[in-house]
């Protein structure tokens, strides 16, 4: 056996079993993965997927043992590359971050700049995607680490860790009829279009459970995943925004608009960062991690790293 074989077993998994789409994306021919595949088979002594004529149609049971010791052997291959990788060039390499947009937009830009200065030679990647989008490129190791509000606590093949908390803010024009009213309940907003996050985004799911709890159906005349875009419909009066507080910058780009505080209705939002369990993480690694939060030290990450858990508070 060897580790063409593996490869083209969790490729084949990843593509549906699609073993076409498997050649394509593995760069080689279908009858050698076909054939690849069998071989492992024959010498395993097991059936890794069930056929129906020439066609995969499921895994499995052994199977499914099968593809656990797989994905165990490929990710420690993985690993040995990064620890050569890591003593070959101490101070270089590329940090790869998934991310959501508002992290990268108001939430990343300093530390990143301050990870080049520590380390000039280290170039970043930054990946923009939903916070589901961000766990999945942190699993099929795209990227390092991850930073997100909603959803990376639920995978079990990763760690996660508070790094800051946040809540929304209510945005409107400052002519708005709300604007002079000391404080605004869940039932005025009910009364009123709603600019918001789409529901996978940026503590949207605390926002609708807050309004559910009151048995108010809020009225969302438009969804977005950029905080700015937010902030435009706000000005052009399309209705009252619902924004994180870190897309609110004291920079005075925002001085045309009314910002509420809108903890006490939606309540406290925690963004996390998660990496994959087990994977061997470069020292830059680690000193992004405490530019983020100084808790987020090496100490706290490889403790967090080497346990069963995946959800940790510091």
């Amino acid at each position: 056996m060897n580790l063409h074989q593996f490869r083209f077993v969790q490729e084949a998994v990843r593509r549906n079993l699609n073993l076409t789409e498997t050649a394509r994306a593995l760069h080689t021919s279908q009858p050698g993965v076909s054939k690849a595949i069998i071989e492992l088979e024959e010498e395993l002594g097991v059936e890794i997927f069930a056929r129906h004529g020439k066609r995969l149609k499921r895994v499995t049971e052994p199977g499914e043992h099968v593809l656990k010791s797989i994905e165990l052997i490929m990710r420690e291959v993985g690993n040995l590359r990064r620890i050569g990788e890591q003593f070959s060039a101490q101070d270089s390499g590329t940090l790869s971050i998934a991310t959501t947009h508002t992290q990268a937009r108001y939430v990343l830009p300093v530390p990143v700049a301050k990870l080049r200065e520590a380390f000039p030679k280290v170039n970043v990647s930054l990946h923009q995607g939903s916070p589901d989008q961000v766990a999945r490129m942190l699993i099929d190791e795209v990227a390092e680490i991850g930073i997100a509000t909603e959803s990376l606590s639920r995978y079990e093949e990763l760690v996660t860790l508070p790094c800051y908390e946040w809540q929304h803010m209510l945005v409107m024009p400052l002519d708005h009829p709300l604007a002079r009213q000391e404080h605004i309940t869940l039932e005025d907003l009910a009364e009123q279009p709603l600019i918001t996050y789409h529901p996978s985004f940026t503590g949207r799911t605390k926002v609708d459970l807050a309004f559910a709890a009151k048995r108010l159906q809020p009225r969302i005349a438009l969804e977005a995943i950029d905080s700015d875009v937010i902030k435009t419909y706000v000005r052009l009066g399309l209705g009252i925004g619902i924004v994180a507080e870190m897309a609110l910058k004291d920079d005075g780009t925002n001085s045309d608009l009314l910002a509420r505080p809108a903890g006490a209705l939606f309540g406290v939002n925690v963004a996390r960062v998660a990496f994959k369990r087990s994977a061997y993480l470069r020292n830059f690694v680690y000193k992004f991690a405490e530019l983020l939060n100084d808790k987020l030290d090496r100490n706290q990450i490889t403790k967090a790293m080497s346990s069963r858990h995946n959800d940790f508070e510091l």
